[in-house]
């Protein structure tokens, strides 16, 4: 085949560290767009970004030549430096170490937008670690949870689900 194709969408959920209410509405709109220039920048566009204070969701579709890790990378640390520019407010600001990464089929892609554009309405009955071991346990990924929750350096693996393409189908999360 002379042509490399590829459709991969990702969901990727990842908090500030320490999981510190950073992301005020002062900011929350002007992060998410600078977050999609650089997603935009790196070839993989973004198709929704939501989150409250302590973490963002993002869902994208995954550029070809860009390894996730690298991804994630040039996101946290172009965001961390941007948002440090907005104020004194924001000098310390600073994501956390690891992150969550979820694959997502075409035919799933309409429910995990409807539920990233729920997140404030969800976040008032459901916690960030209710969320997230939900997201996990939905797709069936290992993990020993004495390292999720780790306050100053979070050691969360990234991880792609091995059936991701139940995940929001089963989940009880308003979708």
């Amino acid at each position: 085949m002379a042509q490399s194709l590829a459709d991969v969408i990702l969901h990727f959920v990842f908090s500030t560290k320490g999981r510190n209410l950073w992301i005020q509405s002062d900011v929350e709109e002007e992060l998410y767009q600078y977050i999609s220039g650089v997603c935009r920048n790196l070839d993989s566009p973004v198709i929704k970004i939501n989150g409250v204070e302590d973490h963002i969701h993002l869902l994208l579709q995954l550029g070809r030549t860009i390894s996730i890790s690298k991804l994630i990378s040039e996101i946290k640390s172009s965001s961390s430096q941007w948002i440090k520019t907005k104020g004194d407010h924001y000098r310390d600001f600073a994501w956390q170490g690891g992150y969550g990464g979820f694959s997502v089929s075409r035919p799933n892609l309409e429910g995990v937008k409807k539920y990233l554009s729920s997140q404030k309405e969800h976040h008032k009955t459901v916690t960030f670690k209710e969320e997230f071991l939900t997201l996990l346990q939905r797709a069936q990924i290992p993990y020993d949870e004495k390292y999720l929750w780790l306050r100053h350096e979070a050691m969360m693996e990234s991880c792609l689900p091995r059936s991701g393409d139940h995940l929001y189908s089963k989940m009880n999360l308003g979708l």
